[in-house]
């Protein structure tokens, strides 16, 4: 008999989840799931969703989940340290679930014994020499998993040996649902889950961090409601821009309207940031939402990313937290931007 849901409490990540039901209910029948890779931007559950895998892993003639090891890459110097101090005394002859985050920090020699160790072959099983010592790995008994946000590092050979499951960027719907999730017992006031929802740049870690700060929030303040004029008060506090727009990221919008096109040489310069920093942490936020772009002549603000400026400087002026200021969402928002546009200045 099959579960229905395996991955309760999780929200979103629809496709993913119906993706690993599938393994699932034929792990049930065979004891075997594939190798997976779960690949995504930092902070759209990779490891919790990985956990929740683990969790339904159940050992053979138990009704426990095996034993779950989660270790990060990054711990890992060479093969013979893993497997000295991981796979001889914890995972050989064991029942069990390993998790490899961060999998494109593996050394070359790891990822290099990795392609044997995975090698599919009928029977799901095979040996590995390791100086002296012998491991047997059976895949109806140990499972592995694997987790990054940088595809392209992994080698491409260890890729194919794993089925490879993508997650996907939250909805401002889904993250409001998170960031209430993690408020149990507290309420909010109509629409105002959807306007925090916009500040979370896509990422459900943020979503449960902002959860905290609510929380910390309302307990000072002795409150178990939240509303448009505690939304406000929070966002002065934290420094919270509409888009959740860093201030390194305004601060480079200003350059750019300032100074015009610029390289990224220059606006290295400018801020004291390495130029791979801004190409990595900054860049393609600002162009995800249209406030930047990048031409032959150099990185330039656009009309949208000018209009930005322009509310943050008023609302500046008047001495008002600048993250009320009142523009254009991407179109899959359209909705949440006019009810913020609509509520901004509503107090309780």
């Amino acid at each position: 008999m099959t579960k229905t849901n395996y991955f309760e409490g999780i929200i979103g990540q629809d496709v993913a989840k119906r993706k690993l039901s599938f393994y699932l209910d034929n792990y049930m029948a065979s004891s075997y799931i594939p190798h997976l890779m779960f690949v995504a931007p930092k902070g759209c559950g990779k490891t919790t969703i990985a956990k929740a895998v683990g969790r339904n892993l159940v050992a053979r003639g138990s009704i426990k989940a095996k034993k779950f090891l989660e270790i990060n890459c990054s711990t890992i110097k060479n093969i013979k340290q893993l497997f000295n101090q991981v796979i001889i005394p914890q995972v050989n002859h064991e029942e069990c679930t390993v998790l490899f985050d961060e999998a494109s920090e593996l050394p070359k020699d790891v990822t290099m014994a990795f392609l044997t160790i995975l090698n599919p072959n009928p029977e799901n099983r095979t040996s590995f020499s390791m100086e002296d010592y012998v491991v047997d790995f059976d895949f109806s008994r140990q499972s592995f998993m694997f987790a990054t946000t940088e595809a392209q590092s992994i080698f491409h050979a260890l890729m194919d040996r794993c089925d490879r499951v993508d997650l996907e960027e939250y909805t401002y719907n889904e993250l409001g649902l998170i960031v209430g999730n993690n408020l149990e017992g507290f309420t909010f006031q109509d629409g105002l889950l959807e306007e925090i929802a916009t500040v979370l740049r896509g990422n459900a870690r943020a979503a449960q961090k902002m959860a905290n700060n609510i929380k910390a929030y309302l307990a000072k303040t002795n409150k178990e409601r939240f509303g448009q004029a505690d939304w406000t008060r929070l966002k002065y506090s934290l420094g919270i821009l509409v888009l959740g727009l860093s201030r390194i990221e305004l601060q480079i919008l200003r350059i750019l309207e300032t100074d015009g096109d610029c390289s990224l040489t220059k606006l290295a310069a400018k801020t004291g940031l390495t130029p791979e920093c801004i190409r990595r942490d900054f860049e393609m936020y600002l162009q995800k939402n249209n406030l930047m772009e990048i031409s032959r002549s150099g990185r330039g603000i656009t009309k949208k990313g000018q209009d930005y400026l322009r509310e943050v400087s008023i609302e500046e002026e008047k001495g008002e937290p600048p993250s009320t200021i009142r523009i254009k969402l991407p179109s899959a928002t359209e909705k949440t931007s006019t009810k913020i546009a609509a509520t901004a200045k509503i107090r309780d």
